[in-house]
């Protein structure tokens, strides 16, 4: 049987999961691969203990922070120096990579903080680094990066403490959530407001729809550009949310 998640992480608004059909219409996307991505990668996940009571250890990690800070893809070291000793980090995919820009002992300081990283596995080597520093990954599975999440998995598998599976479909899967989202950043937002985070504990940096991220992974520049517009879109929701 799949392994049971003692506290499902669903979307404080509805219409974060309706604009993901939204998204599949915009750029002629077929539900079915993201189903068929979905329940192979719970399917590759059975009895991974990783993924046994996750969503629990994370609320509370979260909920306990006194600031959290959301890492998009055009942060930059010196956005991090104005932060509190005590933030807590979620990262978006290779994000994290900007942790290792710091001096050594705040880069030090900063993976020790880093409470989750928010992946479809196209964050290159800093997905390696985090996940060998035995970070929380919430990965997710969408219609093509099937090939992404399997390269990424294993190493998941022998080292992340805690592992949550996210995916995009409208029904329920087992064992996996939707929290709501599309880019990695906006979903990273969507699942700290599902983990009960109130606005006023949030802080998003990095987060540009105007340019691309040099964290971003390899991709179109024209397409890319489409898809942030619709992780403003997924921010503005969640703004008026939580506000």
């Amino acid at each position: 049987m799949p392994a049971q998640q003692e506290t499902e992480l669903e979307a404080v608004n509805e219409d974060l999961v309706s604009m993901q059909d939204d998204v599949r219409v915009d750029f002629g996307w077929d539900l079915k691969y993201d189903l068929q991505s979905a329940i192979a990668l719970q399917q590759s996940c059975l009895g991974v203990d990783a993924v046994n009571c996750a969503t629990k250890r994370l609320i509370t990690t979260l909920q306990e922070a006194e600031e959290i800070a959301i890492l998009g893809a055009a942060v930059e070291p010196e956005d991090l120096l104005l932060l509190s000793d005590n933030c807590q980090f979620v990262a978006a995919d290779g994000s994290v990579g900007v942790f290792d820009e710091l001096p050594p002992q705040l880069a030090q300081s900063a993976w020790s903080r880093l409470a989750l990283v928010v992946s479809d596995g196209d964050g290159g080597e800093a997905m390696q680094r985090a996940s060998q520093q035995k970070i929380p990954f919430a990965l997710h599975a969408h219609g093509d990066n099937q090939d992404e999440w399997q390269e990424l998995l294993p190493v998941l598998k022998q080292n992340c403490p805690t592992l949550i599976l996210t995916h995009q479909c409208p029904q329920s899967i087992e064992g996996m959530h939707n929290p709501g989202g599309f880019t990695d950043g906006d979903r990273a937002a969507c699942i700290v407001a599902a983990c009960g985070i109130p606005i006023n504990k949030i802080r998003l940096i990095g987060f540009r729809s105007d340019k691309i991220g040099r964290w971003t992974g390899i991709t179109d520049p024209v397409r890319k550009l489409r898809k942030l517009k619709w992780m403003d879109a997924v921010l503005d929701i969640l703004r008026g949310t939580l506000f």
